[in-house]
């Protein structure tokens, strides 16, 4: 492609951005179509600056990511009503309005978490326990909740768990405890088994045979140590990489009006994974 004045740009802001697999994800698309458009990122230390020169720059649409996912909604004109409930948004769109350029802002988190499990499970009715308390466990609990999802949240951490199940109006354990009741999806939002320490794995095995589902939001290393022991318990497994991928559709879908060619986003993903240097514990 070759970038000139008609070149459409979009990209993340972030810090730091450097490792990000979004521009290799987007820009595969874009080529993949034939767009003149272009993904970018841009690692900032001001975010009010940042997202002002949005609109004066002419970019059409960005992700936001580590460490703005919560502050960026202080600067937007328009905030969808979910990333309302869920307090954070990944995704902004420049609309251009009579004129006058206005920042709406979303989160594709909890599409690109509901349509991974949702390509294994049927989510309506569905038992779900997911793993810690974070921003990802708060975007996919609402996610499943907005899908007819029954929701456990079980986290180390007791304050930061009833707080999160509070919002959520569901039930709390302690990852401590054993679990009394069955479920039919388990998914670990936490950062266990993450390079380089790929040898832990946030449950014991032995818990893992009642789960029909488990996607593990880790995709370094793909194959985590959860991943492994589930799938040997005989569940249908999800890698880290499907939830980011399918995020990153619903964003490019959001942006440019078409369909994403979604197995080009994938196999750009996969590559730049397997481009990294490997780790060990």
């Amino acid at each position: 492609m070759t970038i000139d004045g008609r070149t459409r740009l979009y990209g993340i802001i972030g810090n730091p951005v450097a490792h990000s697999l979004s521009p290799a994800m987007h820009n595969s698309a874009f080529a993949a179509l034939g767009e003149n458009r272009v993904y970018l990122p841009f690692q900032t230390d001001n975010l009010q600056e940042a997202v002002a020169g949005l609109s004066g720059l002419a970019i059409e649409g960005v992700s936001v990511t580590i460490p703005f996912k919560e502050d960026v909604m202080n600067f937007l004109d328009e905030i969808d009503p979910v990333a309302e409930k869920i307090g954070a948004v990944n995704t902004v769109l420049v609309k251009n309005e009579n004129g006058s350029k206005r920042l709406y802002g979303c989160n594709t988190d909890w599409l690109g978490g509901n349509r991974a499990v949702a390509e294994q499970i049927e989510l309506r009715g569905s038992r779900a326990v997911i793993l810690g308390a974070g921003g990802a466990a708060r975007a996919i609990g609402f996610g499943l909740l907005e899908a007819g999802c029954t929701i456990v949240i079980r986290s180390r951490t007791e304050s930061r768990g009833r707080e999160l199940a509070g919002q959520l109006g569901c039930q709390w354990t302690s990852l401590a405890d054993r679990p009394t009741a069955g479920a039919d999806i388990l998914i670990n939002s936490t950062s266990v088994g993450m390079e380089p320490d790929i040898r832990k794995s946030p449950i014991d095995s032995d818990l893992l045979g009642g789960f029909r589902v488990v996607m593990d939001i880790v995709y370094a290393p793909l194959q985590t140590k959860l991943l492994k022991d589930a799938g040997a318990a005989g569940c249908s497994c999800i890698s880290g990489l499907e939830m980011l991928l399918y995020q990153g559709v619903a964003q490019f879908e959001l942006w440019t009006g078409l369909e994403a060619p979604v197995q080009v986003m994938r196999e750009a993903l996969q590559r730049g994974v397997a481009g990294r240097p490997e780790k060990s514990a």
